[in-house]
């Protein structure tokens, strides 16, 4: 039987957007706290069709409800015309509903510069199982091989073939159309050299021919997975350091798993030198969760300079730059620390954190070491950052 797991999101007492990759849960979470709203799945064709057909039949279903009453519209992006009506019945009701509209796609909501509501809506994200979701009872070396999606943590013994799935079945097929793929072969590939550079800084020209794809359209690939929420760029930290900083993104899948079965390494055991960059990946998504969850504002970066000194993590917000570091090892050893010390005793960073795969919490001069399911800890009570 598959788990259920208890998610850490609080729902808005305000109609909101609800945007996350397919299968992370979201569709699960809403029927758990608005069981009773009235409902349309947009997956299934027949509703598509119907309000197709009948666009005025939505509102009339709506004006009919009871006041106060919810209504979800679960992939908002398959039918992107009626945000119009939700619009309208926001205007004319006001407030008498209120509207939850998830998605899993941005691309068709950009593309056919759809109704976004204007402001009567705010934004959500969701993300895959976080640690603290998890009960922090989980094997590193799993979730850094498999992911944190939350089928493949509930059926372990089936995290390969869900894995090989979710590729083959959604990111190869409806996000290749998503892409306006003619070629599913170039699309694949692509995908393959660029679970290559997870983590690490894009070269557009290089893995296109890599890929043996042309320029622009290994960008527009790029900017697919990121309206589709599979992957995100991760900016160059900008402010003003002791010497120039480099401003080339770097791009992150957003989960583990994910990023190995496009590589087609499922089935292989870690590598090391595949550790790290996947370590990197569940910690950004850490991050990424933390910050929506709590609805903590401030922005992810990098920082890194020519000459290859890096930090891998940067968040920001108003003067307070908090730095981590990130290291796929059970020794915590000095030189880690270093940027981190420079930044910190230059004050560009005010706090800075190193994250390890140790036993042992650390202290490294100002720089604070704590194993991993420590430093989730910390973010899930609002530690870390405070």
């Amino acid at each position: 039987m598959l788990a259920m797991y208890t998610r850490a999101y609080k729902l808005p007492g305000h109609s909101f957007f609800l945007f996350g990759p397919r299968g992370t849960g979201k569709t699960t979470w809403l029927k758990t706290v608005l069981g009773d709203a009235a409902w349309y799945d947009l997956l299934r064709t027949h509703t598509v069709l119907e309000l197709m057909r009948q666009p005025e039949l939505f509102r009339k279903q709506v004006e009919a409800l009871p006041s106060g009453k919810w209504v979800v519209i679960d992939e908002v992006q398959r039918l992107p015309a009626i945000l119009n009506e939700v619009h309208a019945i926001m205007a004319d009701l006001k407030g008498r509903h209120r509207f939850a509209l998830s998605g899993s796609s941005a691309r068709k909501l950009k593309r056919l510069d759809t109704n976004l509501l204007a402001g009567r809506a705010i934004n959500r994200h969701f993300f895959p199982l976080t640690g603290a979701e998890l009960g922090y009872d989980f094997e590193v070396d799993h979730v850094l091989r498999f992911g944190v999606l939350p089928k493949v943590q509930a059926e372990p013994e089936y995290a390969l073939d869900s894995l090989e799935a979710y590729v083959a079945n959604y990111i190869s097929q409806e996000i290749q159309q998503e892409a306006l793929v003619k070629s599913l072969e170039s699309f694949t590939r692509f995908l393959e050299v660029a679970a290559l550079m997870n983590g690490q800084v894009v070269n557009v020209s290089g893995l296109a021919r890599d890929a043996a794809v042309a320029r622009p359209t290994v960008q527009r690939y790029f900017d697919t997975l990121v309206d589709t929420l599979i992957g995100v760029w991760l900016p160059a930290w900008r402010r003003r350091a002791k010497v120039k900083e480099v401003a080339h993104p770097k791009f992150y899948f957003f989960d583990p798993g994910v990023v190995r079965a496009l590589g087609n390494r499922s089935r292989e055991p870690l590598e090391p030198s595949e550790r790290g960059f996947l370590l990197e990946t569940l910690v950004l998504h850490e991050l990424r969760a933390w910050m929506s969850i709590h609805n903590t504002g401030g922005k992810l970066c990098y920082w890194r300079t020519p000459a290859g000194r890096e930090l891998d993590f940067v968040w920001q917000r108003g003067g307070k730059a908090v730095g981590i570091e990130i290291k796929a090892s059970t020794e915590w050893r000095p030189e880690y620390s270093a940027v981190l010390k420079e930044l910190l005793e230059t004050h560009v960073v005010t706090s800075g954190y190193g994250v390890y795969l140790g036993a042992q919490p650390l202290r490294d001069g100002p720089v604070d070491v704590a194993p991993l399911k420590d430093f989730m800890k910390l973010l899930s009570t609002g530690g870390a950052f405070t």
